[in-house]
């Protein structure tokens, strides 16, 4: 499905609403909805989530709401997620807010993922007892949208190289597949920044049309090949620290259901944001100790040089993103405040403990 057939169907939107959601129908014990994601249907930890969540929402009612999961490209394509659910083509979508920023609000990255910002934990921490899903409901709701953290990669790599990357000056001329804020902090370093989905990175990196590329962790990075593609593989993921995915929900979708069944889907989308961690873990570690065991790829950590460069320019290109309108100014005050004191805390207990294990 084409943009312009989403949005042409938003025109008839009011007569299809009334007909999919009469009295009668919303009263009946039974729902059948329609989630599009993003992922390509054999795309594990993402695809795979959606459809658990899925499952998982059919079990806990008793099969009284059913989500029939369409991966990208069934429905509508990918990246027409987030307009599908807005109009009403579509009832909810499973995907990551920070493609839709740039063409609807810079400060969905904040729900997503920032440079050097939240981690997994922090980010749900935020969202569900700092303040963060009242934001998210006045940003979302601005679209039709009511949403909701369901997902998690966790702290990601900072990527794969071709060849050894120690300062800054390096950055220069690199191209560099990466998107979202972490984009433009490297712009600002001096990369050239190329958008790539994640079937077409490891052909590039072969072919050296790029000499760099993030995707996600050791997991999903070698299930898409890109070991196979270069030697060097840097850590940590600067630009996406704890990466969390979204469900999305047409708003008046949500609306529909009684205090119940939104309790029962807010619960089963915080189910699957643990579940989905827990497992984005597991498989991370495993498949990281077969690249340690091959012995082919270097892993490393970024020089601490290049640590503090992309600290500093992250900063510059948040308060960016905070800086919009009132609500996004809203946004960012609240996220810096709540970063601020779980920091003090991240700092004494994980930090500590995780620092203390590492002791010889």
């Amino acid at each position: 499905m084409r943009r312009r057939d989403i949005l042409g169907g938003a025109g008839v939107l009011t007569t299809a609403v009334t007909a999919s959601f009469p009295a009668p129908a919303i009263a009946q014990s039974r729902r059948q909805l329609r989630m599009v994601t993003d992922w390509p249907a054999d795309m594990p930890g993402l695809q795979t989530s959606a459809v658990r969540f899925a499952k998982s929402i059919a079990h806990a009612s008793a099969g009284r709401i059913n989500v029939e999961v369409f991966p990208a490209g069934e429905f509508v394509r990918a990246l027409e997620t987030f307009d599908a659910v807005s109009a009403g083509v579509a009832d909810m979508y499973h995907s990551y807010e920070g493609y839709f920023a740039p063409s609807k609000s810079p400060a969905l990255y904040f729900f997503s993922a920032i440079p050097l910002g939240f981690t997994a934990n922090e980010l749900i921490a935020w969202t569900q007892y700092g303040g963060g899903q009242e934001l998210w409901d006045a940003l979302s709701g601005q679209f039709n949208i009511k949403a909701l953290l369901c997902c998690s990669t966790g702290c990601q790599m900072g990527g794969w190289f071709a060849r050894e990357i120690v300062a800054p000056e390096q950055y220069k001329g690199l191209r560099y597949r990466m998107a979202g804020p972490g984009a433009e902090v490297l712009r600002r370093l001096g990369a050239t920044v190329v958008t790539l989905p994640g079937g077409d990175i490891m052909p590039a990196l072969r072919s050296g049309a790029i000499d760099a590329s993030e995707w996600i962790g050791p997991w999903l990075d070698m299930a898409i090949g890109l070991h196979e593609a270069v030697s060097y593989y840097y850590y940590p993921g600067f630009h996406e620290p704890g990466a969390g995915m979204s469900l999305g929900i047409n708003r008046r979708v949500w609306d529909s259901f009684d205090t119940g069944d939104q309790q029962l889907i807010e619960a089963m989308a915080a189910c699957e944001y643990t579940r989905s961690l827990a497992e984005f873990n597991a498989n991370n570690s495993v498949s990281l100790q077969k690249l340690r065991e091959a012995g082919k790829i270097k892993i490393q950590k970024f020089d601490d040089s290049l640590l503090k460069a992309q600290r500093e320019v992250s900063r510059e290109v948040v308060a960016e993103i905070g800086s919009g309108d009132e609500l996004a100014r809203k946004i960012y005050a609240s996220y810096q405040q709540f970063r601020g004191t779980i920091t003090d805390w991240s700092d004494i207990s994980e930090r500590a403990v995780l620092n203390s294990r590492a002791l010889t």
